[in-house]
């Protein structure tokens, strides 16, 4: 077959694969295992994981428990390998999400850049993720671009480059860029400068890096407002991908459908490099999601015994006026304190209904931030004894497994360290399944070539 037929033959088989199908299913099998089943159009990828004993619930539950727990999974032989590079990676979350995702479809990854400003965040990441380039200057300085007009008539006047040009020769094969850009711009707490940030540009400058290494895919995540942006930086994101070859897709995705016992919601966008037809992120993503949400029981309940001698296992230290508090709803059966009972501020009304709330054991948990350790920061006091979460506790209902470590080698960690890494990250879980949709939908695409 000559190579002009070969290639049309090519591309009319990838637009009538065009229809991507994902599906995964649990089941028990002999003895104290769990079998995952993920299949990608016509090929089915099992992973095994084992547990202790065999858990009277459904085997997706008992999956994520065991997960959760920090068992290991025996996952697909690998058959090929992605190359990545994670922008603002913060402790890892995002990475952690995308190492599930290849392995769950047999493919090995290698990172070879993690970015981030914040130094300890960094030395957390590595310690978990082995990157074998670390940057810990902004990731502004990494590249060099310039953009006309905004939204849909943006374009690019300085076409993107990477700085260095030893690091652009390094990073020329990227099958794969993730990046979390600050979003506390966006927060709808941050009432002064609320979608004027500056910092929200970094979304443009994560895009940049992406069209100027050539990445194959790209997955941004960001919080739901940073659609709201006055700078619109979502649509001028779409737009200069589109001109620069990629088709995208993007959507809010709640943390509670993948399995983490929390109703975090995040934007992600998707873009995939010299793609054929198009694909469907929400549709994708709801393909892998769980029949059954995880409760914050199924979470965390088995750490109620731990001794908190280690501050990873230690809640906060609580005010008297906080003691009385949480005191209260206890003595109460109550999960929501009264505005009587709140500071003086609260007194007179308020739209924070769960700030000094009490979780509920059989529900997923609101969103995890970085002040899971403050009562008057969200619905952080522990279901069943009177006291904060942990940082353990938060990490569960984060998803990130037991066998990740927050310790900062050969350094003293503390808690002002532990709420912002574990708060500020990309659920695993969630990450796993946006990532799962893009390796999906660039398979076959790749899978000759870079992978």
């Amino acid at each position: 077959m000559s190579t002009q037929r070969g290639f049309i033959y090519l591309m009319a088989k990838l637009f009538a694969d065009s229809d991507l199908v994902l599906n995964k299913k649990f089941s028990f099998t002999n003895g104290n295992k769990i079998l995952r089943e993920l299949r990608v159009r016509d090929v089915t990828y099992p992973s095994e994981i084992t547990v202790g004993r065999r858990l009277l619930k459904s085997p997706a539950v008992s999956w994520t428990q065991s997960y959760l727990q920090g068992k290991g999974i025996k996952f697909p032989k690998p058959n090929g390998l992605v190359r990545a590079a994670d922008l603002f990676c913060g402790s890892g979350g995002l990475t952690q999400g995308l190492k599930f995702a290849c392995r769950s479809i047999g493919l090995d990854l290698d990172i070879a850049l993690a970015c981030d400003a914040d130094i300890e965040a960094l030395e957390i990441y590595q310690a978990n993720h082995g990157a074998w380039l670390t940057s810990g200057q902004p990731a502004e300085r990494l590249v060099s671009y310039s953009i006309d007009g905004r939204g849909d008539d943006a374009v690019w006047s300085g076409w993107p480059t990477v700085i260095e040009p030893h690091l652009a020769s390094y990073l020329t094969n990227l099958d794969i860029v993730v990046a979390g850009p600050p979003c506390q711009g966006h927060s709808n707490l941050n009432n002064h400068t609320r979608r004027k940030d500056n910092r929200n540009l970094l979304y443009l400058t994560t895009v940049a890096f992406v069209v100027a290494t050539g990445a194959k895919i790209c997955v941004i995540e960001n919080v739901p407002e940073v659609l709201n942006d006055s700078h619109d930086v979502v649509n001028t994101a779409r737009a200069l991908l589109v001109k620069s070859g990629y088709k995208i897709d993007d959507s809010v995705l709640s943390a509670d459908l993948f399995g983490a016992a929390q109703t975090r919601r995040r934007h992600f966008l998707v873009g995939i490099r010299n793609s054929p037809y198009e694909f469907d992120l929400e549709r994708l993503c709801a393909e892998l999601a769980l029949q059954t949400k995880i409760s914050v029981r199924q979470a965390i309940s088995d750490l109620e015994t731990i001794s908190p001698t280690s501050v990873f296992d230690s809640p906060a230290k609580l005010s008297p006026e906080n003691r009385k508090r949480i005191s209260w709803l206890f003595k109460n059966d109550k999960y929501d304190l009264p505005d009587r009972h709140r500071p003086h501020c609260h007194k007179n009304g308020h739209t924070y209904p769960s700030v000094y709330g009490r979780m509920n054991w059989e529900s997923p948990a609101q969103t995890i931030t970085t002040g899971f350790l403050t009562p008057g920061r969200g619905r952080y006091i522990h279901p069943g004894q009177q006291r904060t979460i942990t940082p353990h506790e938060a990490a569960r209902l984060q998803s990130f497994p037991d066998s990740y470590s927050f310790a900062v080698p050969g350094k003293t960690i503390n808690k002002a360290l532990l709420t912002k890494v574990i708060g500020d990250a990309v659920p695993p879980l969630l990450a796993q399944a946006v990532c799962t949709v893009g390796l999906a939908a660039s398979h076959d695409l790749v899978r000759t070539g870079g992978f």
